[in-house]
This record gives structure tokens, C-alpha cells and sequence, in this order.
């Protein structure tokens, strides 16, 4: 099965960046929806951004649009998620997903089927 490992997350001020990494076993073996998702204590989760490996068509989530990048780098099996402008509702485990071939790439995380462990993200005002 795919697995997931994120990395990069950490403890920043309002308006700091953070770029989290996650390395994606199977990546590349055929085009499918990755992304990224996080919860808060007390909050159901979300989705945050997506991306079909396939053809590089993103979505993003309307509270993060304009500050958050995801990513891809394919040769080296890995996901990003850039994040600038952080807010201190930014805070939350974050996790990353793989869908599998044939998948809808949304930010709905039902299409998700594989999942990372994740790694906390702080802001602080």
C-alpha cells in the first residue's frame, strides 16, 4: 500500500511560512489526487489543497487560497505544501493523502484513501 510520511511542520509567528514535506511511496506510478488536510482540536478536518499528479490541476480551499502552494516534485516522490501568510487559525495537525487511480481529486477527504501520520503546524499572534 502507499504510505505517507510528513515532514516540516513547526511552531511560527502570524505572518511566518512554513513548507511541509511529504514523501509518497508508489508516487509515481500512476497519475492520481494527493493532498493535504488538517484538523484542529474540535474541528473536523478539511481539506486545505490538491493536486492530480497527472496533469498538475490544483484546488485549494477558499480560507488558504493566495497563501498556500502545493507542490509536487515527482522524481523524488514528494509532496509540498508552501505556506506564507500564516494566520494563527492556521493551527492544526496537518496531513497528507493519496487517492487511488480513478479517484475525483477534490478536497472532499472520502476520495482519499491513504494517509500520513501528520505533523503539528502553531501559530502564534
Amino acid at each position: 500500500q502507499v504510505q505517507l510520511v510528513e515532514s516540516g511542520g513547526g511552531s511560527v509567528q502570524a505572518g511566518g511560512s512554513l513548507r511541509l514535506s511529504c514523501a509518497v511511496s508508489a508516487y509515481t506510478y500512476s497519475p492520481r489526487c494527493v493532498g493535504w488536510f488538517r484538523q484542529a482540536p474540535g474541528k473536523e478536518r478539511e481539506g486545505v489543497a490538491v493536486i492530480y499528479t497527472g496533469g498538475g490541476n490544483t484546488d485549494y480551499a477558499g480560507s488558504v487560497k493566495g497563501r498556500f502552494t502545493i507542490s509536487e516534485d515527482r522524481a523524488k516522490n514528494t509532496l509540498f505544501l508552501q505556506m506564507n501568510s500564516l494566520k494563527p487559525e492556521d493551527t492544526a495537525i496537518y496531513r497528507c493523502a493519496s487517492g487511488v487511480v480513478g479517484s475525483e481529486c477534490t478536497l472532499r477527504s472520502s476520495g482519499f484513501r491513504y494517509w500520513g501520520q501528520g505533523t503539528q503546524v502553531t501559530v502564534s499572534s
